[in-house]
């Protein structure tokens, strides 16, 4: 799977999102890509700006190319080089959570996985305002897959 696959999933209250693709790098390098809010717009063209620090806990301020919209995802269930959850929105009315996992496999190769999930009972009534989360989530997929390998062969 050296390129990134995307699934998505959808009932009434419910759209569900994943990408997934093996890194050739070590899930540590991955990780500092992962955390590192300052510079992900030089590597991620899926996002404009990250304010805030990537930690536990942690509010950020996101802002991704083609709208205004910031998003205030917060940031929990850290496990470094493995796994973190960024949440959003306003349960029961709408929610968005964005898990990012790393399986460590051999030879220096990690499994990356991104899954969203957005609920509520707004959805029904704002996904048609969402874009096409294929080609954004296997940009970002391949985005760090691109920057993690070519700094993994220095």
């Amino acid at each position: 799977m050296d390129q990134p696959t995307f699934t998505q999933f959808q009932s009434f209250f419910s759209l569900e999102c994943g990408v997934k693709v093996n890194i050739h790098a070590d899930a540590q390098r991955i990780w500092s890509l992962l955390t590192d809010a300052k510079n992900f717009p030089r590597w991620n063209s899926t996002v404009a700006g990250i304010e805030g620090e990537i930690r536990e806990g942690a509010r950020l301020r996101l802002r991704v190319p083609g709208t205004t919209r910031t998003f205030s995802p917060r940031v929990s269930g850290i496990v470094a080089s493995r796994r973190m959850v960024w949440t959003g929105g306003f349960a029961p009315l709408f929610k968005g959570v964005r898990i990012f996992e790393l399986n460590p496999g051999d030879a220096r190769s990690t499994e990356f996985t991104m899954n969203e999930r957005f609920s509520g009972l707004m959805l029904p009534f704002v996904k048609g305002s969402f874009p096409d989360f294929g080609p954004v989530f296997t940009r970002y997929a391949s985005d760090l897959k691109n920057e993690a390998e070519r700094t993994e062969r220095r």
